[in-house]
């Protein structure tokens, strides 16, 4: 989908815009979790 695409398609379903930007967070907060997670593992 191109850049122009994108912003026509936004601008005729504005709420997507939220939707988007929940994700993104949603993603942040994984990899965050994800992270720590793996760093709390003790090996031999």
């Amino acid at each position: 989908m191109s850049e122009d695409n994108l912003q026509s398609y936004l601008a005729q379903h504005p709420r997507m815009i939220g939707v988007l930007f929940a994700i993104c967070a949603l993603l942040v907060q994984v990899g965050n979790v994800m992270a720590a997670s793996g760093n709390a593992s003790n090996g031999p």
